[in-house]
């Protein structure tokens, strides 16, 4: 486990989730880059989905 609490544990989560945690903190992997770009979109105010990340939902 990594310093300061970071990280996931075998003893509370799925082999699923570990899978999904280790594909999306591995530059190596398509889901790494998909979740930066992702992240980038949504701090960009030129990207739609910076704005669509910030609509107010009227429920």
């Amino acid at each position: 486990m990594e310093k300061g609490g970071r990280g996931v544990s075998g003893y509370t989560h799925t082999k699923e989730q570990l899978d999904h945690y280790a594909n999306q903190n591995n530059p190596n992997n398509n889901a790494y880059w998909a979740n930066q770009d992702n992240h980038a979109n949504q701090c960009n105010p030129n990207s739609d989905e910076y704005w669509h990340s910030r609509e107010k939902d009227d429920d």
